[in-house]
Order: structure tokens, then sequence, then C-alpha cells
């Protein structure tokens, strides 16, 4: 459910596929849902590995970020395993977090508990709202991307110029350096890949962000992107987003490439 980076989540057709291609091999699942409450799709949420085979899940409860609990069910060997990694790795949860989730939990019942989600649900569907309708304002035709239906993140594919090492163009020195100048905090495609390889995608995480700067952080990363494309040399027409070709009109000034129905 909204998986970082992708903000994608697993149909429940592919859930059942993935059940019997385990059954058939014998492999285990391991699934991790830390946005499992975070949902906010039209469609009910499709049900998780654990209500589907009841036999391996790691869902993790959501009621305050950054207190690093939660909780796993699984066959007690992958368990006891579990249990002896974290015991050399973190040692345990911090006790102020378990004593204050315990105090809270206790105080909520699971009534109260699903109230808060559904409530903090519906404040990711607003933020995922404005926060695609100001990609459609001022990326559109500049990026691709999927809307997600849970979770915190966008995750999308810009539209640049090739460089060597890929045809698709490289994410990295426009969010690294450029847009970070521009005061735009993102993190590039090649950061989520295990071999670093250069990638055109951007993640996006809408949940910290002001509602009120999201108009301005894209159209800031807009002109990022238009920037890259007029330091091209010379700048390619064939090759330039439909939606910044006006018709057949351009003229080249001042480092740009502009339309000239909208720059006169």
């Amino acid at each position: 459910y909204g998986c970082n980076p992708t903000g994608a989540s697993a149909t429940l057709e592919r859930r059942l596929k993935t059940l019997r291609l385990a059954r058939e091999y014998g492999f285990l699942i391991l699934e991790d849902d830390p946005y499992f409450y975070l949902y906010y799709g039209d469609a009910p949420r499709p049900p998780s590995y654990f209500q589907l085979e009841k036999e391996l899940d790691a869902p993790i409860g959501r009621f305050r970020s950054g207190m690093r609990l939660g909780f796993v069910s699984g066959p007690t060997p992958v368990v006891n395993a579990i249990n002896l990694i974290t015991s050399s790795s973190t040692l345990q949860p911090s006790s102020f977090s378990q004593a204050v989730a315990y105090s809270l939990l206790s105080h909520w019942g699971y009534d109260g508990f699903q109230k808060h989600v559904d409530f903090i649900a519906s404040v990711y569907r607003r933020k995922r709202d404005l926060f695609a309708a100001a990609m459609r304002k001022n990326l559109e035709g500049w990026a691709e991307w999927s809307t997600p239906e849970a979770g915190m993140f966008v995750w999308f594919k810009l539209r640049l110029p090739p460089v060597p090492s890929s045809d698709e163009g490289d994410s990295e020195d426009v969010i690294v350096r450029r847009a970070l100048k521009e005061k735009v905090l993102a993190l590039p495609g090649t950061s989520f890949f295990t071999n670093g390889r250069t990638s055109a995608y951007v993640r996006a995480s809408f949940s910290i962000l002001p509602e009120e700067q999201f108009e301005e952080a894209t159209r800031r990363l807009a002109a990022i992107v238009k920037d890259v494309w007029a330091d091209t040399n010379p700048p390619d027409y064939a090759d330039l987003p439909a939606s910044y070709r006006n018709g057949n009109s351009f003229y080249y000034q001042g480092g740009l490439f502009r339309p000239e129905l909208t720059y006169l």
C-alpha cells in the first residue's frame, strides 16, 4: 500500500497471483505495510496477504510517525530469527516510545485507533489531491506519473534530454544541484537503485510540505526542467515535450526556447 518510493499499491489480482506462486514454489512472503492505514483510494482497500493467507505478515500500525514501533506475525522460526537480528542491531525499540504507544492505544481502544487512522488517511487524501492538481497544472507534458492511492509519495518521470548513460535523461543533476539551489527538495531516482544507475525518475513527498507551497514547488521544478532543455546546444525541437510546442511557431531568445504566443 503506497510503497516507497513508487507510491504503488498491489491489486487484489496481483496478491492472489503471488500467493499462488508462493504455494507452488514454497517461498515466504514478507509483507511490510507501514502505510496500510494510509489508504485513501476510491475503491475499497484490497486485503493484505495476511488477510488472504493468514500465514505470514508484517504490518506496522501507524498512529504517530517517527516512533519506530511495529509488530510482526509469522512462523515461529522466522520471528525468532528476527528477534536475534534485532537484539544484535537495534537492541530494542525506544522504551519511551513503547510506553507512550501502550498508554495511547489503551486509552483509544480499537474503535479510537480506527477513527484516528481514518482521519489521517483523509488528510493525506486531501494533500494528495492538491499535490496532483499542482503537478497537472505545472508539470503536464514535462513529467509522467501515476496518482498514488496510499502513502505519501509521488514517483514521477521527468521528460529530460538524453545523456550518454541514458536516452531518458538523468534526474540527479536536476534534483541534487539545480532544484536544491531553488529550494526544492526531492530525491533523484538513482537513490533507489542498488546499482546507482542513471534514472529520469524522482520521488517527491507531499506529507510535510505545507499545502500552500505545492503550487510554487511544482512551478519551480517545471522551470528547472525547461532550463535543462534550453541548455542543450543546440535545442532539439523534435525532442521537446508537446506542451512546450505552441503549434509550430518558436523562436530562440536569451538562452531559452520560448513559444511566441506565450512570450511576446
